[in-house]
């Protein structure tokens, strides 16, 4: 099996790209939106850390953006409650499609929390300023600290390009993108 892991900056399209692969993809965002309305375990430990944000369940993410918005610590208290959780659902993942020619690992803090591999195939997802901050804040859940936040403990745009086998410049047209990925898919199947 190739693990292909997918790295950019917040709103470079890295969900978009990773799902025009056509293999199975695990999105690390949506487990753990999953997990804030459905693990109730999860939802045990974050509130005995945190009571003072972290309510009510279902998680409401706007409790989460508090809770990080008002000290640094809870971060990082967040992180290594949902990212041990995350991990099992990767590896359930991986199981589960062991017998996949590929998988596409769309996971936001991949290098920053050491889940790739030495062999697994990096692509970075490179777009225009301009054009992220465009996508940025058409999203509904658009918090300019909170992405401030989330940029500090991520490794640089620089350092993730000099780590990628492949870069991908995404200008969020289908047909650039989709010749990208057949071109990449060529060379490494």
């Amino acid at each position: 099996m190739i693990r292909i892991g997918i790295l950019g900056e917040i709103g470079s399209g890295k969900s978009y790209v990773a799902n025009n692969f056509g293999y199975p993809v695990f999105n690390a965002d949506r487990e753990v939106n999953k997990l804030y309305k459905k693990n109730k375990k999860i939802f045990q430990k974050l509130n005995k850390k945190l009571p003072k944000y972290i309510l009510s369940f279902p998680i409401d993410k706007s409790e989460i953006t508090k809770a990080i918005l008002s000290n640094k610590r809870n971060l990082k208290i967040i992180i290594n409650i949902v990212h041990k959780e995350i991990r099992k659902k990767m590896k359930l993942f991986l199981k589960k499609n062991r017998n996949k020619k590929i998988v596409i690992l769309d996971i936001p803090l991949l290098l920053e929390n050491k889940i790739a591999n030495k062999k697994d195939i990096l692509i970075y997802i490179d777009s225009k300023k301009t054009e992220i901050e465009k996508r940025l804040r058409i999203r509904s859940n658009f918090n300019r600290k909170l992405i401030n936040k989330f940029r500090k403990i991520q490794f640089s745009s620089n350092y993730k390009k000099r780590k990628s086998d492949f870069i991908i410049i995404n200008d969020f047209k289908n047909k650039p993108v989709k010749k990208s990925i057949k071109n990449i898919l060529e060379k490494i199947l």
